[in-house]
């Protein structure tokens, strides 16, 4: 099992720890520094681990699987293991589409020893939050199986363009799956079309989890508590390494229009989006904001797919929303505040002055502007540009012209 894990030992392997030797009293007796500077190293382990000059996959194609086995009743998390992931997956589909406007999203659940497409591949987030809200009505049952989830979602990532990410994610609370075939051949099979598997446990550690985000080169994890949990699953917001089998080249894309003259209503139609809908809802006669350029069809929602034409439908603010990906923030330097009295007074974002228990500062290396933890975490994660670089018409001009993109 060693030799399978790379090497790492589990946690009962390890040699004796005296792990409560990290947190120690300061000259008061008080121990709200040293908690304070371990959270720090939490909130930006995330941020350190992140790597410049890396191929992105920003057209993304996540499908998400999520168990909805007998075991998602547990109480282990408040007040069960579903209502607290469906509250997760709430939060974490918003943000998704927020920081990836030009990718997709699906979801299928398992139980019953099978698996059910309960969202098709689509960009529209207030859909998928509809569709996982709708769970809260849906009973727990039975076993579910990972094989048969895997082979769903398959189906549909094989058949996307080569330059696509595909990618699935897997929220599994069971320790069991009950599988009608050989897995390993699903794994290969998801392997060799490229398709990126990660896994996040519930439970505890299951071998076939985790030998199927190794072989596919995901990410797999077992979670501790609800925090842990939206830690874990937030995670997968931000665009993962390209494929080595994704190919590089120009994608056609379409900007729609609206060609009503002013002064004239729309006329209602039905848009290409639900001409298949089986509900009454999304079957109604609308006036159809986004026409395609190539064919004219109309859609209502952006972006999509032209199922005319299969011209790529995006919007300009799309494409400027997923422009911060390919020349991310660089890592601030981050240093010991006694090192460097002289800068410590402000944070240069915020104006906050450095607290007692405020042990670094972080310093933008193209600016040399100070920041704090809460500073660095807010530009790096949500604003996507350097405060300092940006009011200083010096590093702005540097920053703008290798910015550039070549058209």
């Amino acid at each position: 099992m060693a030799e399978e894990d790379d090497g790492n030992e589990y946690r009962w392997e390890t040699g004796y720890e005296k792990t409560w030797e990290a947190i120690q009293e300061d000259d008061e007796g008080l121990l709200e520094g040293s908690v304070a500077e371990i959270i720090q190293r939490a909130k930006r382990k995330r941020q350190a681990q992140r790597k410049g000059n890396t191929r992105l996959g920003m057209m993304r194609h996540l499908f998400l699987i999520l168990d909805c086995s007998e075991c998602m009743n547990n109480q282990d998390l408040k007040p069960t293991r579903q209502l607290c992931t469906i509250k997760i997956l709430e939060g974490f589909i918003d943000e998704f589409f927020d920081q990836n406007p030009i990718s997709q999203f699906g979801i299928i659940t398992t139980r019953n020893k099978r698996a059910e497409k309960i969202s098709e591949l689509a960009g529209n987030p207030q859909k998928h939050i509809k569709v996982v809200q709708q769970l809260t009505q849906t009973p727990c049952s039975g076993e579910p199986s990972l094989q048969n989830a895997l082979e769903l979602a398959l189906r549909s990532l094989k058949m996307l363009p080569s330059h696509a990410s595909r990618e699935v994610l897997v929220l599994m609370g069971s320790l069991t799956t009950c599988d009608p075939g050989d897995i390993t051949v699903t794994i290969q099979s998801l392997k060799s079309h490229g398709v990126r598997c990660s896994v996040i446990g519930l439970a505890a550690e299951v071998h076939v989890c985790n030998l199927l985000a190794r072989e596919t080169g995901g990410t797999f994890g077992v979670i501790l508590d609800d925090v842990h949990y939206r830690d874990q699953v937030y995670q997968h917001v931000d665009p993962p390494p390209a494929a080595t089998c994704l190919d590089s080249s120009l994608i056609k894309m379409g900007f729609p229009h609206q060609s009503i003259e002013q002064g004239k209503e729309a006329p209602l139609t039905l848009c290409m989006c639900h001409v298949d809908a089986q509900d009454d809802e999304s079957s109604k006669l609308n006036s159809g904001k986004h026409s395609c350029p190539q064919c004219c069809s109309k859609y209502c929602e952006l972006p999509v797919e032209c199922r005319a034409c299969g011209l790529t439908l995006v919007s300009a603010p799309h494409l400027a929303r997923s422009y911060h990906h390919l020349f991310p923030v660089e890592n601030y330097k981050e240093m010991d505040i006694k090192d460097t009295v002289e800068k410590t007074e402000l944070c240069f974002a915020c104006q906050k002055k450095f607290g007692e228990y405020d042990k670094h500062i972080y310093i933008c290396p193209t600016c040399d502007k100070v920041f704090c933890l809460d500073c660095d975490l807010f530009v790096h994660d949500t604003l996507h540009t350097c405060p300092g670089c940006a009011t200083s018409q010096q590093t702005f001009q540097t920053m703008g012209k290798n910015n550039l993109p070549t058209l």
